[in-house]
């Protein structure tokens, strides 16, 4: 296994292939209201990360609905993960993400993820869907934006918080029995090598369930597009990118489920996506490469507990 691919992972976990359908809700984020900044991510263009999502004015059983009759047919899916994926989905009042998740929880709904920030994860929220999913005997996972263990980046792309929210973040949620998946992405201007490899060592180190890789992608009209244009901002080729992906998973720690390799965005509405390649290209050239080297996901995983006296074991 070159890696924890997460639709095998979903497959042997409930049997069948299983189809993540994406939800808005009518959210925003703290760090654009004015809780912890008012600009955003330098990154995050006004939709946020959901182009994909029908209207927020939608009900959530709407959306679902809708999005199964679009999926079931053409991929004769069954089971399903509802994903609420815009902006900051734990950013609302605690009866209000009680009544939306409890919506989602269609009878061939066997999971929930919640896309949101690690500064907006408390252990009353947690307490409540922890509660939901035992009551409906479902999956629960956080998915939490990241994008560096560098906190040096994160300051320069204004995320708003550091890496300690997010350790703060992981340990809660798993101690209520809920999974974590962390988002990354891997090519930011100002990380190197040696950052790709501390991300993998934190995640492993923690033991976060699932991650996500992004390469980054410049969204029209933010301040990083702006930057970009100034010629502000040098970003690494292709090829560098591919090397820093399999680099990542060399030290990670096999267990955990790798969501995707690569993201995507539309090119209409970004300066720069995925150097003009396909993201299916990008994600079969690592493959194809890291079974070249004959490498895998976990190689270089042997730092963890004390590596240094392992030797007297």
């Amino acid at each position: 296994m070159l890696y924890n691919v997460y639709s095998d992972y979903l497959k042997n976990r409930y049997g069948e292939k299983v189809y993540k359908l994406p939800v808005g809700l009518p959210v925003t984020c703290p760090n654009r209201d004015g809780a912890c900044g008012s600009t955003g991510c330098t990154f995050c263009g006004e939709i946020g990360a959901g182009y994909e999502n029908l209207p927020a004015d939608m009900t959530v059983n709407e959306q679902l609905l809708t999005n199964k009759a679009h999926i079931k047919p053409k991929y004769k899916a069954e089971k399903f993960i509802a994903y609420f994926q815009n902006f900051s989905n734990t950013y609302l009042p605690i009866e209000k993400l009680k009544n939306y998740v409890e919506e989602a929880c269609h009878e061939d709904v066997v999971g929930v993820a919640l896309a949101t920030r690690p500064d907006c994860v408390n252990d009353r929220y947690l307490e409540m869907l922890a509660e939901i999913r035992k009551k409906n005997n479902i999956d629960i996972c956080i998915e939490l934006g990241l994008q560096s263990v560098n906190y040096h980046s994160l300051i320069k792309v204004k995320r708003g918080h550091t890496l300690a929210e997010f350790l703060d973040a992981t340990y809660r949620i798993k101690s209520y029995g809920l999974e974590v998946c962390a988002h990354l992405i891997l090519n930011l201007p100002w990380d190197d090598t040696i950052d790709v490899i501390e991300n993998a060592k934190v995640l492993s180190a923690i033991k976060v369930d699932q991650v996500k890789l992004h390469a980054l992608y410049i969204v029209k009209g933010t301040q990083m597009a702006r930057e970009y244009e100034a010629g502000q901002l040098e970003l690494i080729s292709r090829e560098e990118y591919i090397e820093r992906v399999i680099t990542f998973l060399e030290y990670l720690n096999k267990d955990i489920v790798v969501q995707r390799l690569i993201g995507r965005a539309p090119e209409s509405n970004t300066l720069f996506s995925n150097w003009k390649t396909g993201w299916w290209k990008i994600r079969d050239t690592i493959t194809k490469t890291m079974e070249e080297r004959n490498t895998y996901q976990g190689r270089l995983c042997n730092y963890l507990n004390g590596s240094a006296v392992q030797k007297y074991l």
